[in-house]
């Protein structure tokens, strides 16, 4: 009698799902501004799609070129939503529906994604990491690599994840998606309000006779009032005005080099 095990992975094989999980790590290749991540996203599942349609070449290239169409999701995630469509590609599921799902699925992934990785984890571990790294503790690159490492290898058991659970993937997405990133968002904003409070400082060293600006009036008033407004300001200027992160960093540094030869800060 054939296992369960041995009847679900009939024609793809549990290397084969870990190595797709492997090859989402390329990912990012050939990142476009028309496709974005579809070039990619088409690499990683080409030995899947030869495996399943064997010498039918008509079939490989209609998938290829289905799934060559705009795709813009999370990288650390997509694995989840590769192994649901290798699933369905395996039992032969009508094109379109395999599209449509897709298309709807990958929006709810990046915004997980993002909220987990790029505004929770990574905030949290990189301020824990420099922190250790302006002493001088070797432990700060370590940690990160390690982090990074562990991200990169969980793309793996992701891809099993989203294989062996099919369809069913579909409702759990759907469903927690909002939840998962506005709890992750909420979480990664408060950190980050946190290291802003303990990295953004801002000191005058203007003097109105012998009375000192920032020690003897803003301090006692509202310290740390230069940081907090100025955050804000750039927070404004981002949000409101649409300025380019590029054009504020670099409007950033001029003002440092500009005040502190000057003599304000």
């Amino acid at each position: 009698m054939v296992s369960n095990d041995a009847k679900k992975y009939t024609k793809i094989s549990k290397k084969d799902i870990t190595m797709l999980g492997l090859r989402s790590s390329m990912f990012q290749l050939g990142f476009n501004y028309e496709r974005m991540q579809a070039a990619g996203w088409t690499w990683a599942q080409i030995p899947i799609w030869k495996k399943i349609f064997g010498k039918d070449k008509k079939e490989l290239s209609e998938a290829m070129v289905d799934n060559m169409n705009f795709i813009n999701t999370s990288p650390p995630l997509v694995a989840i939503l590769l192994g649901l469509l290798a699933s369905m590609e395996e039992k032969r599921v009508d094109r379109k529906t395999i599209s449509g799902l897709k298309n709807a699925l990958f929006a709810p992934l990046a915004g997980i994604g993002d909220a987990i990785y790029w505004f929770t984890i990574m905030p949290i571990v990189g301020g824990i990491c420099a922190s250790f790294a302006s002493k001088g503790n070797p432990l700060g690159p370590i940690i990160f690599f390690l982090v990074y490492l562990a991200i990169f290898l969980c793309r793996i058991p992701f891809a099993h994840l989203g294989y062996d659970m099919g369809t069913k993937a579909i409702d759990v997405i759907q469903e927690n998606s909002k939840i998962i990133s506005k709890s992750a968002s909420i979480m990664g904003l408060t950190v980050i309000g946190a290291l802003i409070s303990s990295y953004v400082t801002l000191s005058l060293k203007v003097k109105i006779g012998s009375v000192s600006l920032q020690k003897d009036f803003l301090d006692k008033v509202f310290p740390n009032l230069l940081p907090l407004g100025f955050t804000f300001f750039l927070y404004w200027l981002l949000k409101k005005k649409k300025v380019s992160p590029i054009i504020l960093i670099v409007v950033v540094f001029v003002l440092c080099i500009a005040c502190s030869w000057l003599g304000i800060m």
